[in-house]
């Protein structure tokens, strides 16, 4: 960096030094003080002075180029245009003046005054009789049709760039912008998805929740027995298949087990398992809490495939790019042509965007497509309208929804007959009005920065509806329904055991007639077979069956039971009893009477108390099983609280 004496040396030279002239180059655009133009050179100086080292030919074209501009816009200068446009608001649209002609507005004619003022021109403005862009089979009253037939000299409006109509204009070389359309739907009350309870996970998650909710059950059950293989070890009691799996699902319902596992790795499997499924249910909580109290909603139908797939009825304006992008073969819309032929889409020729989104959307709840700028200027103009209705109510403000995809993108420029060379003029001035960005800001020129009723409202005081707990009203009917076909199974199975047992007995002689026929036994006895089987704890007894000894008599070290003759009578009944925090023991048959070896610990007894019975697990409850005198089998409870319901049932 130059220091202080060193700057004031430098300006002692220069003021010493000769004051040479200043030469600019030639073909500079002079301004004065005020930013005027003073002087501008011809279009060939300008090229003259930046072709210097240029090759001979190049530089022989770039004058010809010159030359022919010079001459063209010579020509333009004070001529009177005709200009063909299309009601395309906001980018191109008309309004009547009091003498009865129409005067352009929008974009398009913001561009296209800057090149009246820029070439000196006027012009009037056409309107097709049709407001469409036309094609081989749609090409009266259109804009391809003026400009084919000269009645225009330029098309000032966004026109996509399309295959069909290039053979009858001649489109800008400089692209204006790249057009998207955009679906506008009802907002939906719920989310698209029609399921608010699967909301929380996407659908892999869910798959892989049902294989491990599948795959869990076997794999404890098979390590289990592994253990139990390899270690020798005994205290960890095998758990059965349908246990292991009862309790993965009875701990993702947050059930609890009545499985109590002994060994340290069975304790972890199962402790690993209610882990996964306490921070799994967690995040579920969180996020369907999260999902249905915000206003934020999966739309149905955000690409053309949803369209395709569902067959939604859609509109879009007549003669537009999007009715030529479907009927036209070579298009990319070319797959929805059997849409239109169905008269699924529905072109309108009705201009007024307002009335085409109250009248098709809201009410017949189609989708409309229109192009970008279009669509946020009416959704704009509708959202000031409602707010008049309703100030502080964001879902009445807001009852339509943009899809985030574009149904289509083309890219858009002015057109030009055929034979028309004012692009070679005209192309050069739109290229820098697109680069520095104008169009983007003319087309959101009047729009708020902020995005106009998006997916999310952003609000939290959201009720729940009926749409967002159907998924629980489907689970509660394939509940009810899946009850009725076990129960229809049941009822079939006790049919058929039924027939059954009638071939049985047939079979060994019971119920045949004298000559060797099969009879069925009597409604008498199958109501007796059936009462008999089939006898309930709380049914009330015959006489000649006696109820076990009861609880408290196991305190009376059998004192009295040889006097009881009822007692006697289930002298050869198996062991039974209960376990537990009451400190019951295990009641066993000792010679004529019943007594107590809990906590005894006599080996004086141990053979008269050797267990005869059967201890069975029976829908995860422990019972004991033996046989009554009149040979039925009959279950006593383990479990003191089961055990003392049992004894209340005999006592009352």
């Amino acid at each position: 960096m130059a220091t202080g004496i060193e700057l004031i040396l430098a300006s002692a030279l220069c003021l010493s030094c000769a004051n040479e002239t200043i030469t600019y180059p030639q073909g500079l655009l002079m301004v004065d003080q005020n930013y005027e133009v003073v002087s501008e050179a011809p279009i060939g100086d300008v090229l003259d002075t930046s072709l210097d080292d240029a090759p001979a030919e190049t530089l022989n074209t770039f004058l010809e180029k010159a030359e022919k501009l010079t001459k063209l816009k010579s020509w333009l200068n004070g001529r009177h245009l005709k200009i063909a446009t299309l009601e395309d608001y906001p980018l191109s649209y008309t309004e009547t003046q009091p003498d009865g002609s129409k005067k352009g507005m929008g974009v398009s004619f913001i561009l296209l005054d800057f090149l009246k003022e820029k070439f000196n021109f006027t012009y009037e403005v056409l309107v097709p009789k049709g407001n469409i862009i036309g094609s081989k089979s749609d090409f009266d009253g259109s804009l391809i049709q003026m400009l084919n037939t000269s009645e225009a000299d330029m098309a000032a409006a966004f026109l996509p760039l399309l295959s069909e109509q290039r053979s009858f204009l001649f489109y800008s070389t400089t692209t204006l912008d790249e057009g998207e359309w955009i679906m506008v739907m009802q907002r939906p009350r719920e989310s698209a998805s029609g399921s608010g309870l699967l909301a929380p996970f996407e659908f892999w998650v869910w798959i892989l929740i049902l294989v491990s909710l599948l795959a869990v059950g076997p794999i404890i059950y098979f390590l289990i027995i592994l253990r139990n293989k390899l270690t020798g070890d005994n205290s960890q009691k095998p758990y059965s298949l349908g246990h292991c799996a009862w309790f993965v699902y009875g701990a993702l319902m947050k059930q609890g087990s009545i499985l109590s596992p002994v060994a340290d790795s069975t304790r972890l499997l199962f402790a690993t398992w209610w882990i996964f499924i306490t921070i799994l249910t967690s995040f579920y909580t969180a996020n369907l809490t999260a999902f249905l109290t915000l206003s934020q909603f999966t739309l149905p139908f955000n690409t053309v495939n949803d369209i395709l797939a569902k067959n939604k009825h859609f509109v879009s304006q007549r003669g537009s790019g999007i009715e030529y992008a479907i009927k036209l073969t070579n298009e990319s819309l070319s797959m929805l042509s059997g849409m239109a032929t169905r008269n699924l889409a529905v072109f309108t020729g009705d201009t007024n965007d307002t009335l085409n989104l109250r009248k098709y959307v809201e009410k017949y709840g189609y989708v409309f497509v229109r192009d970008r700028p279009a669509i946020t200027h009416v959704l704009y103009e509708d959202y000031l309208y409602r707010k008049t209705i309703s100030y502080d109510n964001e879902k009445i403000h807001c009852p339509f929804a943009k899809a985030k995809e574009p149904f289509l993108k083309k890219k858009r420029s002015f057109a030009y007959p055929r034979n028309s060379n004012l692009s070679d003029l005209f192309d050069r001035e739109l290229l820098n009005l697109v680069e520095s960005g104008i169009i983007k800001h003319l087309s959101a020129k009047d729009l708020p920065n902020a995005e106009i009723c998006p997916q999310n409202l952003g609000g939290t005081e959201r009720q729940l509806r009926n749409g967002d707990l159907m998924m629980t009203y489907y689970i509660m009917f394939a509940g009810f329904a899946t009850s009725i076909v076990v129960f229809s199974t049941e009822m079939l199975f006790r049919y058929l055991n039924n027939r059954r047992e009638s071939n049985q007995w047939a079979t060994h002689g019971v119920g045949r007639t004298p000559n060797g026929g099969l009879l069925k036994p009597s409604k008498w006895f199958w109501r007796r077979s059936s009462e008999s089987n089939k006898q309930l704890l709380g049914s009330s007894h015959s006489n000649n069956i006696t109820p076990p000894p009861p609880y408290q008599s196991i305190f009376n070290n059998g004192k009295g039971f040889q006097e009881n003759t009822s007692m006697r009578r289930w002298h050869h009944a198996a062991n039974y009893g209960a376990n537990g925090a009451g400190g019951f023991g295990v009641l066993r048959p000792v010679g004529n009477y019943y007594g107590n070896d809990a906590g005894a610990g006599s080996s004086t007894n141990s053979a008269a108390l050797e267990s005869t019975g059967l201890r069975k697990f029976i829908n995860g409850r422990e019972y004991m099983v033996y046989r009554t005198p009149d040979g039925l089998n009959q279950l006593v409870p383990v479990r003191v609280p089961s055990a003392a319901l049992f004894q209340y049932t005999y006592t009352e």
